[in-house]
Formats: structure tokens, C-alpha cells, sequence
């Protein structure tokens, strides 16, 4: 019994270590993965009427931009596969997420040079603040699609900003608009002493850290 105990033991072990040797670099620190796609939100989930429906682009723009729901969907799209991670430790791996580019908003919105960041406006009066460096970026998208199904609403849905590269809570459900600063300020979350930032690498969880 103990010989087999022991084969048991060095199969799970080499098991684990196997894989976390695949998931390499991608997996966080203090992260597990899970592939069952979690929801948290704080409050309730809207209920969205989409005749009524707008995404407005403001502050320190050239153009202004109001978009009904059917203008805002018939902009040019784009897929990709990307990783997410949850400040409250799980990261979900390869979901193919599909939507609008933020740089295709940035270039209709003609964003002015002295913008550095972006206060993210949605449903319920919530906001989370960004650095422009970090949603100006290939990856980042405006999604309404995952796995080639649409979000449901206590995922976002009809539209929900993804930054894979930043903890979960940035990537704002319900979204309903932008606006472009020269300065930074707290969002919600951020208001409740979360990190500024929230890089999941740097284990930017809390500010008071």
C-alpha cells in the first residue's frame, strides 16, 4: 500500500508540476485557474432598453460622439483570444472575445494629444479610470461576444470594455460611454482603495497594499 501511495504521490505531483509548467508566464501570481467564467458585480444588473440606448465619446476630443446601439454594432469588429484575471484570484484562459476596437472609437472620436487617460462611464453611475497607454492597445475592445455567443447581462451585455492585460474590474460592465482627461481620478472601485492601475503581474490589488 505505502509503494502505491507513493506512485500516486509522484503522478499528482508531476501532474502539477506538468502543468504549471504549460501555463508558463501567463498565470499571475496568487492566481488559480478556473475555466467557468465567474460573475461579480456590485449592485444589481441593469435593465437596458436598446432603443433608448447611446454611447457617448467626450472631454478632451475633437468630435464629440453619440452612437445609438445599431451604429454603434455596425463599426468595424475584430476577434481575439485572451486571458482574464479577477482581483479576487481566479484567471480564466483562452476565450475568443469578439467587438469593437477602442482604437477604432479613438480615431472617429480624433482623441487630443494632451489626453492621457480615460474615465470609463457606465450603467448605474459606475466608472473605472484608465491610463491611455493601456486601452490605446490592439487587444482592447468594446465586446459583446464570447466564444462566439453574446454576452449575457450579468456579464456586461450589450457592451462591456475588455483590457486583458489589467485585473477583471477595469474591464467595466454596461458600458455607455468614455471620456478622455489630462488627469487621472478614481473610479468606483478605485474610490474604495483599489489600485489605481491594477496590473495582475505586479499584484496591483489594493492601494493601501
Amino acid at each position: 500500500m505505502a509503494e502505491v501511495s507513493s506512485m500516486a504521490f509522484n503522478f499528482f505531483s508531476r501532474g502539477k508540476s506538468e502543468r504549471a509548467k504549460a501555463l508558463g508566464d501567463r498565470l499571475p501570481p496568487g492566481q488559480y485557474v478556473t475555466e467557468k467564467w465567474q460573475v461579480l458585480h456590485y449592485g444589481s444588473v441593469p435593465r437596458i432598453d436598446l432603443a433608448t440606448w447611446e454611447f457617448r465619446v467626450f472631454g478632451l476630443v475633437d468630435q464629440e460622439i453619440r452612437l445609438g446601439y445599431d451604429q454603434f454594432v455596425a463599426l468595424p469588429r475584430k476577434t481575439v483570444t485572451a486571458d482574464v484575471h479577477c482581483v479576487t484570484r481566479w484567471s480564466m484562459f483562452d476565450s475568443e472575445w469578439e467587438g469593437v476596437p477602442f482604437l477604432e472609437v479613438m480615431r472617429l472620436a480624433m482623441v487630443k494629444p494632451e489626453a492621457k487617460f480615460v474615465i470609463v462611464h457606465a450603467a448605474q453611475n459606475f466608472t473605472a479610470n484608465l491610463p491611455l497607454d493601456d486601452v490605446a492597445r490592439d487587444n482592447v475592445l468594446f465586446i459583446d461576444t464570447r466564444n462566439g455567443e453574446p454576452i449575457s447581462p450579468e456579464h456586461g451585455w450589450p457592451l462591456r470594455l475588455m483590457v486583458p492585460h489589467l485585473y477583471f474590474w477595469k474591464s467595466a460592465k454596461w458600458v455607455r460611454g468614455i471620456e478622455f482627461t489630462s488627469e487621472d481620478r478614481p473610479g468606483f472601485w478605485e474610490g474604495y482603495g483599489y489600485h489605481m492601475r491594477g496590473d495582475p503581474f505586479q499584484e496591483e490589488r489594493y492601494d493601501w497594499q
